[in-house]
């Protein structure tokens, strides 16, 4: 299993447009994997190991010599559940009681209402109804084909279940397969920052303005943020994901911005020029409707590192499609395929939201990769990566081997000390990857989104 992870480190790594002889003090230890269909565990080290060796390779820059790189493949996999064990309190309800899979006429779908809007959007064609029970007779009553375009042209997110092969026949399937993993282009030329590049705390001091919402960004920049990062995430005033907060603002200051608002925008503004990082999740059209297209951007801010992802691929028919990791799974054959190969009678999804992480850490590679650019170049880079496009990777690994062992989490997984977050005490996860003299480690708890100024500290 190593030796898959490994492989599929390389692969990764090529599409980052790294060296490969970054590769050669990488290692993988532990054994077992999350039960699924496909090799989740495989990508989940192997994510994980991408976003470690850039930092690495940063880090190297001052040390002259790259560091070695060990990832302990269980830890990866438990951290593609959740890494906050909450002490004496729990996490709020991962999902609108609404949301889930339902049986049409000739199929599945999986409705997504955890956003209050897209809830409405479903409702708005399906009707208000107090409970699942209530929503599985109306959708009853609808083709899957024809359900998921109707909620989709109400504003809402659905998702019809598809198989490998119908997923690739479809156009947008078509158009996906001729994206690359990770889409780099290099950017206008700035002046070579001044960063000290501290192998204890490589990332110390670049700014990361962090516009992502539920969940690849906020990986990604909790990654960049236990590196020393300094990471400020931007909300809009009534937006909530109370179900996944306290996991994913560990390291970061939260604060809200309205940009349809004269004031905000000019706050938005400094903020925006004043950044190394942007990263974003917006579907492909948002921000340039709201006047801050990749050109705009790129003025503000020369040489910024410009990182965003969106659902289903940067060209095709969906490419503006709304779209969640659990949506892109029912699209792309995954769920389809968990279904027959588990041998169940319901779509069977990969046991944790894995293209929504693997493509965090994806991110995270890109964003150090493209400082590193900066550093030695003084050009900035833009890059973009998709879920479905994640979900392609996994698939072409191939089915994971029956006899694998499973991944089991113990006590001696948890790391020392307390963490005091504002809903109480919790622990954490020990990090799944260690960078020789580089510690992975946060200065500050999860936090409530808003709770901060929108300023650099």
């Amino acid at each position: 299993m190593a030796e898959h992870s490994t492989n599929l480190t390389a692969s990764i790594w090529s599409a980052l447009e790294g060296d490969r002889t970054a590769l050669e003090g990488l290692r993988f230890g532990a054994s077992g994997n999350l039960p699924s269909a496909f090799r989740v565990t495989d990508l989940a080290s192997a994510s994980i190991a991408a976003a470690s060796l850039a930092v690495a390779e940063f880090t190297s820059l001052r040390t002259g010599t790259m560091p070695t790189v060990d990832v302990d493949r269980r830890l990866a996999s438990f951290w593609f559940r959740s890494s906050i064990r909450p002490v004496g309190w729990s996490l709020a309800a991962p999902w609108d009681p609404i949301a889930g899979d339902y049986a049409t006429r000739d199929g599945w779908i999986r409705l997504h209402t955890n956003a209050p809007h897209h809830r409405a959007a479903a409702e708005r064609v399906l009707g208000n109804h107090a409970d699942r029970e209530a929503m599985s007779e109306a959708v009853k009553g609808w083709t899957k084909t024809e359900l998921e375009s109707a909620i989709v042209e109400a504003g809402g997110c659905a998702a019809e279940m598809r198989s490998v092969d119908e997923w690739r026949a479809h156009p947008q399937g078509m158009a996906l397969a001729a994206e690359p993993l990770a889409r780099l282009t290099p950017t206008e030329t700035a002046p070579r920052p001044t960063w000290r590049v501290k192998p204890s705390r490589p990332l110390e001091g670049i700014r990361v303005l962090d516009l992502t919402r539920v969940l690849a960004g906020p990986v990604a920049s909790r990654f960049l943020a236990g590196y020393g990062a300094n990471v400020l995430r931007i909300d809009p005033p009534d937006w909530n994901e109370p179900g996944v907060v306290p996991e994913v603002t560990l390291g970061k200051r939260c604060a809200r911005l309205d940009l349809r608002n004269a004031n905000d925008r000019t706050r938005f503004q400094t903020l925006l020029e004043s950044a190394d990082v942007l990263l974003h999740g917006y579907r492909a059209d948002a921000l340039e409707r709201l006047g801050y297209d990749a050109a705009s951007r790129a003025r503000a801010n020369p040489g910024l590192v410009d990182v965003s992802l969106n659902a289903y691929g940067w060209s095709g028919p969906w490419r503006n499609r709304r779209g969640f990791d659990s949506l892109v799974q029912m699209s792309a054959g995954i769920a389809d395929a968990g279904m027959r190969t588990m041998a169940t009678e319901r779509p069977t999804p990969l046991p944790v939201q894995a293209l929504d992480h693997a493509t965090g850490y994806l991110m995270a590679a890109a964003v150090v990769r493209g400082i590193t650019r900066r550093m030695t170049g003084g050009c900035g880079m833009r890059a973009q990566f998709a879920l479905a496009r994640t979900a392609r990777l996994l698939i072409e690994q191939g089915d994971q081997p029956s006899s694998s062992s499973v991944a089991r989490e113990t006590e001696g997984d948890l790391a020392a000390g307390v963490e005091p977050t504002p809903w109480g005490d919790a622990r954490r996860l020990s990090p799944p990857a260690s960078i020789d003299g580089t510690p992975m480690r946060w200065e500050l708890p999860a936090a409530e989104l808003g709770s901060s100024e929108p300023a650099w500290r």
